[in-house]
């Protein structure tokens, strides 16, 4: 027998990074979420964060929070099913799902829990999942947990996406799984085709709008509402961690999927509910959030401002369908590169996420930079700058 604890011997990139002094990930931040932060002592323009909507400092979102501690404690210390229901829950339900026009809403723990709750309730033994390659890595994990077949179309790709369809026997179910708004490219999926191929072959549609909500569509309700087929889509799976500045996830549905979820969903029943202040900040965000339908037009008037920008300093950006989606990926191709440059433009005092295969394709590797509706043109025009000036350093 092998010492199972082998493989953790076995230097990897992450030791070999490190002895570079690239190492990206796990700098500490001393300041709140937003614009501008104090991470390991110096100020850096944020360009990383999924705090799209700037509410994370709201002072109405912070005070719901004290209050809730204050009311209701620190926590539930236990599952929605047995002592951890508040009302609080079923009211930010209620009206999530009011605002996405859903009969229905459950909430989960994280964001990742509720992929792995709903996909590994819907999806049985005899069932068939397909997946956009570039789903979020959380869908992935669900596919396993459920006990269908899982099957991968090409990014985007429709006549991939329909040969799949047709491998799916007549006696079969089938859930067709994608991101609203892909979190690393920033693009879009095509769901008018999504939804126009669902019915052509029976097939239902679950659309993971974490990257959405509060980023496109009608007031902010996400992929669906964009493109007017908020009626065609069975299924949304959001976050409360991005625009709604909380910590959970949630499912929108008709009442009976919910229904059967609630009973059915292992990740959800046996897991201990939102803690009061995270179900409080959320629902005070999303009161806000229909409040102020401008913060989302602020928030996609940046992200043209700061492709303007970029394109005026000839950086080339990921291809996308989405202009006014504020995750604007650059290419810089290889991993020693880029991490290279991040730390870079860390030391300049601008922080960008490095984005690494898995979660890109070999050669494909990007600097994910993200905005917020609370940046103002001048930090942009800052953060800009400094991305050019470094950028001209390296050969790309």
């Amino acid at each position: 027998m092998i010492d199972i604890f082998e493989k953790c011997m076995k230097p990897g990139l992450a030791d070999q990074i490190m002895e570079q002094g690239i190492y990206p990930y796990f700098h500490a931040l001393e300041s709140k979420q937003d614009t501008e932060v104090i991470m390991e002592g110096k100020r850096r323009i944020m360009l990383g964060s999924n705090n799209y909507l700037g509410l994370t400092t709201h002072p109405e979102v912070i005070e719901a929070g004290m209050e809730a501690y204050r009311t209701l404690g620190s926590g539930c210390s236990g599952s929605r099913f047995l002592n951890g229901t508040l009302r609080l829950h079923l009211e930010l339900e209620a009206e999530l799902a009011k605002f996405l026009r859903k009969e229905a809403v459950i909430t989960l723990s994280t964001g990742f829990q509720t992929n792995l709750g709903i996909i590994s309730a819907v999806v049985g033994l005899n069932d068939y999942v397909i997946m956009d390659k570039e789903n979020h890595a959380s869908l992935y994990d669900a596919c396993r947990l459920s006990y269908g077949k899982m099957l991968r179309f090409e990014h985007n790709d429709m006549a991939d996406l329909e040969a799949k369809l047709q491998r799916v026997p007549d006696d079969k179910g089938c859930l067709i799984v994608t991101d609203g708004v892909f979190s690393m490219g920033g693009d879009i999926a095509n769901l008018p085709e999504i939804c126009r191929l669902a019915k052509k072959y029976g097939a239902r549609v679950m659309v993971d709008d974490a990257h959405g909500l509060g980023v496109i569509g009608e007031g902010g309700r996400g992929t669906a509402s964009y493109y007017g087929l908020e009626d065609q889509v069975d299924i949304y799976m959001g976050t409360f961690s991005k625009s709604l500045a909380s910590l959970g996830g949630y499912m929108a549905a008709s009442e009976r999927v919910v229904h059967y979820v609630k009973h059915s969903s292992r990740p959800f029943i046996f897991s201990a509910s939102i803690p009061p202040a995270n179900a409080a900040a959320a629902l005070t965000a999303l009161r806000i959030l229909e409040a102020h339908p401008e913060l989302v037009e602020k928030l996609q008037g940046n992200a043209l401002y700061m492709r303007q920008k970029l394109n005026e300093k000839n950086i080339k950006m990921r291809p996308s369908n989405g202009d006014v989606v504020p995750i604007i990926p650059i290419y810089t191709y290889e991993e020693i590169p880029t991490l290279t440059i991040a730390k870079d433009l860390y030391e300049h005092g601008v922080y960008v996420n490095s984005s690494l295969p898995p979660a890109t394709a070999q050669h494909e590797c990007l600097l994910r930079t993200s905005l917020m509706a609370s940046h103002t043109h001048e930090l942009i025009d800052e953060a800009v700058d400094i991305i050019a000036e470094v950028l001209s350093r390296y050969e790309l």
